[in-house]
C-alpha cells in the first residue's frame, strides 16, 4: 500500500529531503514473510536497493538475512541486519574477499576463473566458518529485460556463467547457483525464467543445496501474484531438494517514500522553467539512467493542468533535467514539490557532484505521526569523500 504523504506537514522537515514512512516499509516486509512461511523460500534483502540500515532490527524481524554487492555492503549486513549474510560481486579483490569470508554465510562467484584462482583461499575459511559456502551465477542467456543497460542476460553481458562454460568444469566446492534476469517484474517473466533455467542447467540441478532466484521481483506491487509465485517456489523446491533464495530489493521499499524539494527559481526559454533544489543526476540518477518519469504528487502530464514547466536540478550538467510537468496553479520560488515512490535506488546512488548537498534522511510513522530526521549532510561529508 503506497502512503499518502499528503498528511505529513512538509513544515517539520528539512528542505530537501527523503521521507520514508515505517509502516510502509513494515507492510511490505509482512508481504515478504507471507512468501517465506508459505513457500520455504528464504526471503533476503537486497542492499544494493535500498540500505537506509536505520530499519535493519525492523528488516531483521521478518526476513532471512541480505545479499550485498561487495564488502562495504557485507559488513553494513553484519552490523546492522543479522541473519544470512549473501555476497556476490562481478569479481573480488583478494583483500576484500578476505573480509567478506570471515562475515559472509554464502558466496557467489561470477566466473570459473575467480573461483579456481580462489578455492583453496575460500574452502579453508569454510573449515574455520562451517556455515560459509559458495555458490556460481549463472546466465541463461535469457532476456526479461526492456531496459539494456539492466537486462544482465543482454548477449555480451559479462554478469553469470554461460552453459558453454561449465562443460569440463569441477563443481567440487560449490553448493548453489544464482541467477538475475528480472527488473521491476511481475511473476510471468520468472515463471519464463525457470523454464531457461531447467531446461538449460537442469543436469546441475540435482548436485545443489540452493538456488537463489536473484532480484527484480516486484512482490509488494498490489498486481504481483502472489499466490502463483509461492506456488512455483515450492515446486521448485521439491523437485530438486533445494533451498531457495530470493533477494528483492525495491520490493522492500515500494510506494514508502517520497523526496521532498523546494523551488528555488523560475524562469522561460520556449516554456516555463522551474530549478529546484534538487538534482536528477544527483538524487534521483535513474530518472536519466533507465530513463524513467518520476511521480510528483498533485502535478500532470505537460498539458494535463493550466501551468506546464520543465523542472531542472540545480547543477551545471545540461541535461540535469528531471521532466516536463504540468500544475493546476503557477509554481512560485519557495513552493514544495513532492516527488513519489523515491525510497529505492535513491539514498543509494546518490552523489555531490558540484558540491551539491545530499538530502537529508527522515523517517515517519503515518499511524502515529512520529518523526525523526535520521540523517542531516554538510560540507563535511562532502570534503571527506575527497582529498
Amino acid at each position: 500500500m503506497r502512503t499518502d504523504f499528503s498528511k505529513l506537514d512538509l513544515s517539520r522537515v528539512p528542505d530537501l529531503c527523503y521521507i520514508v514512512d515505517e509502516v510502509a516499509v513494515r507492510e511490505n516486509l509482512e508481504i515478504l514473510d507471507r512468501v517465506q512461511r508459505e513457500s520455504g523460500a528464504k526471503v533476503l534483502a537486497a542492499l544494493k536497493a535500498f540500505s537506509m540500515w536505520s530499519l535493519g532490527p525492523l528488516t531483521a524481524k521478518y526476513l532471512s538475512g541480505t545479499c550485498s554487492s561487495g564488502l562495504h555492503e557485507a559488513k553494513l549486513a553484519e552490523e546492522f541486519y543479522g541473519g544470512e549474510n549473501h555476497v556476490f560481486s562481478a569479481a573480488y579483490a583478494e583483500n576484500d574477499l578476505r573480509q567478506i569470508l570471515s562475515i559472509a554465510d554464502k558466496v557467489v562467484f561470477n566466473s570459473f576463473n575467480q573461483w579456481e584462482r580462489f578455492k583453496d583461499l575460500a574452502l579453508s575459511a569454510q573449515k574455520e566458518r562451517p556455515q560459509l559456502s559458495f555458490g556460481l551465477r549463472i546466465n541463461p542467456e535469457h532476456s526479461e529485460g526492456a531496459v539494456p543497460i539492466y537486462d544482465p542476460c543482454a548477449p555480451g553481458s559479462r554478469l553469470g556463467i554461460p552453459l558453454s562454460q561449465f562443460q569440463g568444469r569441477d563443481l567440487d566446492g560449490i553448493s548453489g547457483l544464482h541467477f538475475h534476469t528480472l527488473c521491476e517484474q511481475a511473476f510471468p517473466p520468472l515463471q519464463r525464467t525457470l523454464a531457461a533455467v531447467e531446461e538449460k542447467f537442469g543436469e546441475y540441478l540435482p548436485q545443489m543445496e540452493w538456488i537463489n532466484f536473484g532480484g527484480g521481483h516486484h512482490i509488494t506491487r498490489p498486481d504481483y501474484q502472489v499466490d502463483e509465485l509461492i506456488e512455483a517456489v515450492k515446486k521448485f523446491a521439491s523437485r530438486y531438494d533445494v533451498q531457495v533464495y530470493l533477494e528483492p530489493g525495491e520490493a522492500l521499499a515500494i510506494g514508502t517514500g517520497v523526496l521532498a524539494t523546494r523551488v528555488l527559481d523560475i524562469g522561460w526559454n520556449q516554456l516555463d522553467q522551474a530549478i529546484l533544489n534538487t538534482s536528477a543526476t544527483c538524487h534521483m540518477p535513474d530518472t536519466l539512467e533507465m530513463p524513467y518519469r518520476a511521480e510528483i504528487t498533485g502535478a500532470g502530464e505537460p498539458g494535463e493542468f493550466a501551468h506546464t514547466y520543465r523542472l531542472g536540478g540545480m547543477t551545471c550538467l545540461a541535461g540535469d533535467v528531471i521532466g516536463d510537468y504540468s500544475f493546476p496553479r503557477p509554481l512560485h520560488v519557495g513552493d514544495r514539490v513532492v516527488f513519489e515512490d523515491m525510497a529505492h535506488y535513491t539514498m543509494v546512488k546518490t552523489t555531490t557532484f558540484n558540491g551539491t548537498k545530499l538530502p537529508a534522511i527522515v523517517l515517519w510513522n503515518s499511524e502515529t505521526d512520529e518523526l525523526r530526521v535520521v540523517r542531516e549532510f554538510s560540507y563535511d561529508d562532502f570534503k571527506m569523500r575527497l582529498s
